[in-house]
């Protein structure tokens, strides 16, 4: 379970007959604080891969923006690969199974609606 804010629009891809992966980078931040002794910890943030597949990929795509805060839960996993220069790099991602919202979305300014009562004719008349 993570809570953090978004470092950069999301980046989909779709395979296979629309199925779609997106993939999000997320910070966390611990807030620094004051030892008794005078003695000052500065904040610390620490980056997450976050990895989203199928339905709520397609979520992400549509609703998800930087800065936007998330709370995610899902599951670690360590992945391996090489680059082109033969180096070896390691990849720690979370593998999301579900996620919520938290940050509010701007709503559009919407003109006040004056409700339209129809001219009375003579006919409408309730006598």
């Amino acid at each position: 379970m993570l809570i953090g804010n978004v470092g950069k629009d999301p980046d989909v891809r779709y395979y296979e007959q629309d199925q779609a992966v997106a993939q999000v980078s997320l910070a966390t931040t611990e807030r620094g604080y004051t030892l008794q002794n005078g003695t000052q910890v500065p904040d610390h943030t620490d980056w997450h891969n976050l990895v989203f597949y199928h339905r709520l990929a397609k979520v992400v795509e549509q609703y998800v923006r930087k800065g936007d805060r998330l709370y995610v839960e899902g599951r670690i996993r360590y992945r391996a690969y090489d680059t082109k220069k033969g180096e070896r790099r390691y990849v720690t991602e979370i593998l999301v199974e579900n996620m919520e919202m938290l940050s509010p979305k701007p709503t559009q300014a919407q003109a006040p609606v004056t409700p339209q009562q129809p001219a009375a004719t003579p006919d409408d008349t309730p006598f």
